[in-house]
């Protein structure tokens, strides 16, 4: 992204004003536009316009200001903040402006990174093999596919038209090996024609235009239960994760990149402590993708960004990871991007907006906080694609954004989360008193919801399978799981008073049902080798069984059963045990468990018709 050298006659400028990150200029202000870069050129200094006023504007710093002057020259470098996208980005870890970290760590040995450094974003000296996909005298335009690179073993890299761009195809390089700014191919645009390599440049403040927004309709299957069954998230959503120190986030977003079914991973540190963001830099390149057992950084970029690098960095981070997400889609990839965490970029806002002495809003946060958040969050979609590919008819591609926000003292009340709910369908909300007892993953099934269940149900429903003894769907299965559980919660304050021994038999099976729930299938442990990850049709096995105890069992207190009888079933312990015990693949098992209850509960009535109630 950054250019080591700028445009020929560039415009100049000089400081006026240091404040923090923040820096007046004055002599571009009738020169120059909103979001474009700036440079200090005694130290190479990236900054962004971010205001302009009559005679100066004001600058936000993306690496720190110590010792900078007033008069210090500043020139204009006449493009906006922009991503270089091209072959080579799977696998990179970035800062917020994108400079590849790997290589900045090969020029500091210390592991330090110099303010100034200057370093191209993707190498100009590995070559792609390149395989054309289209013939030269054909009409193409924005978002059409002319190329393919096998950019991983896992990813195929799909070489477009850049957007905007319409005209004749006049030439196309042929199969070969090809740096990323060799020319590839010429359009003819009227009467110029035009070369093109395989880089693009596209601006992190700017969503990349498409056909149309299409109504989800595919689940993103995250193998987490409690996810998969009660908050699901559609490949194209948005999910806010609030939750306070301690609560999980971090493993969350670990367990999302491992297993969920999303094609591309972009993870994005905003903000975060230097020490959590080293420790998932670590981890992610440690993982192996279960599915294809290749390391798991061959289909994941990552943004790293800590907490005393310049607020300023923490917006260019975020956005950054949104488009190129934006770009590995508009291949027809489902991509999902994760940042941990949004309150970090507000706080940003917050101090930048206190340096420029606007008014605040709520608890100091500036008034355009929304606005920002939505500019975020409405990034996301499942959408047609521009141009066409070779025997498709439909292009379709998803960006699915997943934000977790860090509320001070876990107060979902305060100004991020309340807002962050405005712009998200669906909340998965972490409680600390769910994580300090070691129930994990410590999503509070009162606190969470998600809009997108009415759009999956089908697509549930076609992977379905029958049991006779309970006909249940996963519309059905969801649904009474949630009232199981919210009587549960009612019946807690009775409880306190009258003890649970005194209940009627009906509600203290309630209550019973309820622990298997919690305790049975939405604990789950993220580092178990079985447990780690639940296929759908285990996941629908595992709360089908359970739900079948609290049907038979209510067939059993109406004919004068009690609850001790129904807690003392044998298979009891084995559905219990279920998610430790069965693997994905081996649904038999379950088959076999549903028996045994069934055979269980036979037995015991077989008993009382024998021996009477006594």
């Amino acid at each position: 992204m950054i250019r080591s050298k700028y445009k020929n006659d560039p415009k100049k400028g000089y400081i006026s004003a240091i404040m923090g990150s923040l820096i007046k200029i004055k002599g571009l202000e009738r020169q120059i536009k909103l979001h474009e870069l700036i440079k200090v050129v005694n130290y190479n200094l990236l900054g962004e316009v971010i205001q302009i006023y009559s005679d100066y504007i004001v600058a936000q710093c993306f690496e720190n200001t110590t010792n900078l002057r007033i008069n210090d020259e500043v020139v204009s470098l006449n493009e906006p903040l922009s991503m270089e996208l091209a072959p080579g980005l799977l696998g990179m870890i970035f800062d917020g402006i994108q400079r590849p970290l790997q290589n900045a760590f090969d020029i500091f040995e210390d592991g330090g990174l110099e303010r100034g450094l200057e370093i191209d974003a993707l190498s100009r000296k590995k070559k792609w093999h390149f395989k054309p996909q289209i013939n030269t005298n054909k009409k193409v335009s924005g978002g059409d596919i002319i190329g393919i690179v096998q950019e991983t073993p896992l990813i195929e890299h799909k070489i477009m038209i850049p957007p905007l761009i319409t005209g004749t195809l006049s030439y196309i390089a042929q199969e070969g090996e090809y740096t990323i700014i060799d020319e590839i191919y010429r359009v003819k645009i009227k009467n110029e024609e035009k070369s093109f390599s395989m880089l693009q440049k596209w601006p992190v403040n700017k969503a990349r235009p498409i056909k149309e927004r299409k109504i989800p309709s595919e689940p993103l299957i995250t193998g987490i239960r409690v996810i998969d069954l009660l908050f699901p998230i559609t490949k194209g959503g948005t999910i806010g994760v609030p939750g306070g120190f301690g609560t999980g986030k971090t493993v969350i977003q670990q367990s999302l990149a491992k297993w969920c079914n999303a094609d591309i991973l972009v993870f994005v540190g905003c903000g975060e402590r230097g020490n959590e963001i080293a420790d998932v830099l670590k981890q992610f390149s440690e993982l192996v993708d279960p599915q294809t057992k290749q390391p798991l950084l061959e289909r994941i970029i990552l943004i790293a960004n800590t907490s005393n690098m310049p607020v300023s960095a923490r917006e260019a981070s975020i956005f950054s990871g949104v488009t190129i997400g934006e770009y590995y889609r508009d291949m027809g990839y489902h991509v999902a991007v994760l940042a941990d965490s949004t309150s970090r970029w507000a706080e940003s806002l917050r101090e930048i907006s206190g340096l420029l002495e606007e008014m605040p809003a709520e608890e100091g946060y500036p008034a355009y906080l929304p606005s920002k958040l939505s500019s975020f969050y409405e990034r996301a979609g499942v959408v047609e694609l521009l141009g066409n590919s070779v025997g498709e008819k439909e292009r379709v591609g998803s960006l699915t954004i997943i934000g977790s926000v860090s509320p001070p003292a876990g107060d979902f009340s305060e100004p991020v989360t309340a807002t962050t709910k405005n712009f998200v369908q669906g909340i998965w909300a972490l409680d600390a008193a769910l994580a300090y007892s070691k129930h994990y993953p410590a999503i509070n099934w009162l606190n969470s919801y998600s809009n997108y269940p009415e759009y999956i149900s089908e697509w549930w429903f076609e992977r379905d399978f029958d049991w006779v003894e309970i006909d249940l769907d996963w519309h059905d299965c969801r649904k009474q799981v949630n009232e199981i559980l919210s009587k549960d919660n009612d019946l807690k304050y009775i409880i306190q008073l009258i003890g649970e021994e005194n209940l009627p038999e009906d509600q203290q099976l309630i209550i019973f049902v309820a622990k298997l729930i919690k305790n049975g299938f939405l604990i789950q442990n993220a580092y178990d080798e079985i447990d780690n990850y639940t296929n759908i049709k285990k996941l629908l096995g595992s709360i089908k069984l359970i739900l079948l105890v609290y049907k038979e069992g209510e067939e059993l207190i109406k004919d004068g059963f009690y609850i001790e009888e129904i807690k003392e079933l044998k298979v009891i312990d084995e559905i219990l045990r279920i998610n430790r015990t069965v693997p994905n693949n081996d649904f038999d098992k379950l088959e076999d468990i549903k028996n045994v209850l069934l055979k269980q509960i036979e037995d015991l009535k077989l008993t009382r018709r024998v021996y009477g109630r006594k």
